[in-house]
């Protein structure tokens, strides 16, 4: 395993390496390379460090490229406008470190060397409750970004935090006491997922209706809240069984989603229930919380109600109840002090931002959080509707996840028949919940997190445009070509001469380590969604205007199924890193 300097990197090195000794006191100054339509890159960080000398900013630009080395790696070098530097990389030094990539399994793509331990907060369901699409983003893009992560080294912990404790079942324990069948199963073979969702909303449906019309149903709920607080066996146990029975729902639609949850990564608020107790005591004894009103709170300049008075965040309530601060805030030491996080991730709503900002300042206050732990809300946005007001059903419901999900399914077997020459059925289901799925996971990773974005099948689903289909059928295509190419191999051969769209596809291919980086430093899966995109863009214009096993010469054939290789690679590398299978025949 090697990791590989991008080409941007080692222009970089070159062009810094002349400034340095052009301009001895701008060592170690940044040259600013980027990307340029006008070359392959371009300098211009000439600009400022001539100012800053009080130099002539082209005669500077002028020195500093006597002192490069051309041939090799840069071809071609020249002064622009007030001092830009354009720079031209030969066709040799692209297929050489492409080469460099495609002989290592992680194309070249280094490990960080600054990794640490994150623990990732996503895909939180609530016990006995349907889940709905707004259930979906926290799962696809927190699933993302532990794969990016991952990949770049660093050791990821995840943390499914559901809901399973709180008022509610009270209600639910105590129906079920006196109703025990209500969760039985109709075999003993394996129950669907569907199953155990109607047997939960059948239940819940039930009890709801008669805590709101029997007043001693009521009460007697109400007492059942506090032997489950208190950990009464038989209380305990019904409540177990209400978590059981939701999690055959939940790995039913996760398994939908093509998401790989394990148990042991379930931890949920009742997970931290023993914590609570002391999480306040530190609190209250440090003076970062305390009491207002008998509640135990803590104060914030900055948050303040509609009538100027301070909010606070409530960590227990007068009547000594706890709220979801306590429980998140435990859930911070435990992930510090046991799990030994340096980096904790909460994958959650942006309508929570204040609370994840209060309980943050809470943590810093007490010491949990420091300059060494952080912790970020990558905070999402609404799944909006055609109409671009919030998803709902025609009746105004809020949409079953499992629903949308089979639509897309559907939707995507159409596509996948319509254009099937010789797959079997079973294949072009196979295909159809692989190119569905992607699609919803694409559609969401493709807009940054922070963003509402629309829920539109017709446009997911597209063969054109920016979706996962395009994706999926550019690499189906270069594994179709491969399959054609008979006895000729993908070879690099730097020796030959490429074409502006081989070029173009080669530069962008190099680029991926550095995007990785970039993706994972700034928990942005929808960069990684843009540059495969771009990748498939690119990969496009080069098949329309360059013959593959047609080229003119048996190396010009090698070379080109190499740049095919090695994009197939790269696009199958990084739409695993969204989530998102690649079939080798669409």
């Amino acid at each position: 395993m090697a990791s590989v300097p991008s080409l941007a990197s080692s222009v970089n090195q070159r062009v810094a390496d002349a400034l340095a000794s052009a301009l001895p006191e701008a060592g170690g100054a940044d040259p600013l390379l980027r990307r340029s339509d006008r070359a392959d890159f371009q300098a211009n960080g000439i600009l400022a460090l001539a100012k800053k000398a009080k130099a002539n900013p082209r005669e500077l630009a002028a020195t500093v490229v006597e002192g490069i080395p051309t041939g090799d790696l840069i071809e071609e070098i020249e002064v622009s406008g007030p001092g830009f530097l354009n720079i031209t990389v030969s066709d040799a030094a692209i297929v050489s470190t492409l080469a460099a990539r495609a002989a290592d399994d992680r194309l070249g793509v280094p490990l960080n060397a600054s990794a640490g331990t994150t623990v990732i907060d996503y895909a939180q369901p609530n016990v006995a409750k349907e889940m709905h699409v707004g259930h979906l983003r926290s799962a696809v893009i927190g699933a993302a970004m532990v794969e990016i992560l991952e990949f770049t080294g660093e050791k990821v912990v995840r943390r499914h935090h559901i809901g399973d404790w709180g008022t509610q079942f009270g209600m639910l324990i105590q129906y079920l006491l006196e109703h025990p069948h209500e969760l039985d199963h109709k075999s003993d073979s394996e129950v669907s997922g569907e199953e155990a969702m109607s047997n939960l909303n059948r239940l819940y449906k039930a009890s709801r209706a008669l805590f709101d019309s029997d007043e001693e149903f009521k009460t007697r709920a109400r007492a059942r809240v506090v032997d489950l607080q208190a950990g009464e066996p038989e209380t305990l146990a019904l409540w177990q069984r209400f978590v059981d029975e939701s999690k055959i729902y939940f790995y039913s639609v996760f398994n939908k989603l093509d998401m790989d949850i394990q148990d042991p990564d379930v931890v949920g608020e009742s997970g931290y229930n023993d914590m609570l107790v002391e999480t306040c005591k530190l609190l209250e004894e440090s003076g970062v919380a305390v009491r207002s009103n008998g509640a135990l709170c803590v104060f914030f300049e900055d948050v303040k109600g509609p009538d100027g008075n301070p909010t606070p965040l409530i960590v227990q309530k007068s009547d000594g109840g706890f709220g979801y601060a306590a429980t998140d805030l435990s859930a911070i030491r435990d992930r510090v002090t046991n799990l030994g996080a340096t980096e904790l991730i909460y994958v959650v709503d942006a309508r929570q931002s204040l609370h994840f900002k209060m309980v943050f300042e809470t943590a810093r206050r007490a010491g949990w959080l420091n300059d060494e732990v952080k912790a970020v809300q990558l905070a999402f946005g609404t799944v909006l509707g055609k109409d671009g007001k919030p998803f709902k059903t025609r009746e105004g419901e809020t949409v079953r996840l499992v629903d949308l999900l089979d639509e897309a399914i559907d939707r995507a077997s159409a596509v996948v028949r319509e254009k099937a020459q010789d797959l079997t059925e079973a294949e072009i289901a196979e295909r159809g919940a692989q190119v569905g799925i992607g699609a919803v996971k694409y559609a969401d990773l493709s807009t940054s997190a922070a963003r509402d974005y629309k829920f539109d099948l017709d446009h997911m689903v597209s063969l054109n445009g920016d979706t996962s289909v395009y994706l999926q059928y550019a690499y189906a295509r270069i594994q179709s070509i491969l399959r054609k190419a008979g006895d000729a191999r993908p070879v690099a051969h730097p020796e030959v001469a490429l074409a502006p769209t081989e070029r173009a596809l080669g530069l962008h291919l190099d680029g991926f380590g550095e995007l990785i980086a970039e993706a994972a430093a700034e928990h942005a899966p929808h960069k990684l969604a843009a540059y495969l995109y771009q990748l498939a863009s690119l990969y496009t214009s080069f098949y329309s205007e360059c013959p593959v096993l047609k080229a003119d010469t048996a190396e010009q054939v090698e070379n080109r199924l190499f740049l095919c290789e090695l994009t197939a690679r790269t696009l199958s590398k990084g739409m695993s890193l969204l989530g998102i299978r690649t079939p080798e025949k669409l």
